[in-house]
């Protein structure tokens, strides 16, 4: 049987109110830390010991609703839950009564009439999440929201840069790809501009436009002036599912102006670290040879999403057990 462990997350009381989470954007530089701190912790104390489990959310019940594929985030969410304790629910949509007419609310409703006290959702629509917010009494969490957001892939993300770093704030990163269909970009850009990281984006005009510049960031269509400097080159992928029009003239000259191969990482230089939040297009946004170089964290990225998701489950269920107002 799984043993027990004794590690508990730092106190939510005072430092992460929230019942739900559903974007970076609503979250202080300060609940981005604790998240990250107690990411670290479970790291340390659980991931990497598999047999360990905790009860932080015993007799809880974590329903992870997903109306999109996902292989690493809902995966990565259901071990999560287990190594804390709860039960897990993987709702398939194409099996389920809303391949009947079901609704998004009705199927929330049914999830928590069951004994859900959290919903994991992931939906193609932007705003899925606040839509459903004013339905449910659990805690709901944005797994991917359309082009909106994806909180934790942003913060797995912060954690693998502060843990190959040391550090976020004043690290250089450029995040080179499609910004305009992509929710990762958007949370990102957040989380890393909130906790004083630089950040510059780049990528063809049709997919960075100049408006992003309003997160925050540098906007820029020249590579070669995007990574220069950088001690982070953040790859994000071609949404090919989310184009309903002709962004570029070919995947072949993406591939030439802004796709990472090994000559242009030797260019960059031994030290900055390659990421991309998967799936990659292999050949596209990077050739296999880089996915798998030593500069590559992009494994460990998956690797941190068990902590980061837990460290978000256990925060948000001390939340809503202080008995402190929770947002």
């Amino acid at each position: 049987m799984p043993s027990q462990s004794t590690l508990q997350p730092p106190t939510a009381a005072g430092g992460f109110a929230h019942k739900h989470l559903l974007g970076v954007e609503d979250l202080s530089r300060e609940e981005i830390l604790l998240l990250l701190d107690t990411a670290d912790e479970f790291k340390a104390g659980i991931v990497s010991r598999p047999g360990e489990r905790l009860d932080t959310l015993r007799g809880r019940t974590v329903a992870n609703l997903f109306f999109e594929n996902s292989t690493r985030t809902r995966t990565s969410f259901e071990i999560a839950a287990r190594r804390l304790g709860a039960d897990v629910v993987n709702f398939d949509a194409g099996t389920s009564s809303v391949a009947k007419g079901e609704t998004l609310v009705d199927t929330a409703e049914t999830l928590e009439a069951l004994g859900a006290e959290f919903i994991v959702m992931r939906h193609a629509s932007s705003g899925a999440c606040e839509f459903l917010l004013r339905e449910v009494r659990g805690s709901l969490i944005n797994a991917g929201d359309g082009a909106h957001e994806h909180p934790t892939q942003a913060l797995l993300d912060s954690l693998t840069i502060r843990e190959a770093l040391g550090r976020i704030d004043g690290v250089r990163v450029a995040i080179v790809g499609d910004a305009l269909h992509s929710r990762v970009a958007r949370s990102v850009m957040w989380a890393l501009t909130k906790v004083g990281a630089e950040v510059t984006l780049c990528g063809p005009p049709t997919l960075v436009p100049e408006s992003f510049s309003t997160f925050g960031v540098r906007v820029t269509h020249d590579f070669d002036d995007a990574v220069r400097g950088a001690e982070v080159v953040y790859l994000l992928r071609i949404q090919h599912e989310r184009m309903d029009g002709a962004y570029l003239p070919s995947l072949g000259e993406y591939r030439m102006l802004y796709g990472m191969d090994s000559e242009r990482l030797a260019k960059i230089g031994s030290e900055v670290l390659i990421m991309h939040p998967g799936p990659v297009n292999r050949g596209v946004e990077v050739t296999r040879d880089v996915m798998h170089s030593p500069q590559s964290r992009i494994l460990g990225q998956v690797t941190n999403g068990v902590a980061v998701r837990m460290a978000v489950l256990a925060l948000l269920e001390q939340a809503r057990s202080s008995g402190a107002e929770v947002a």
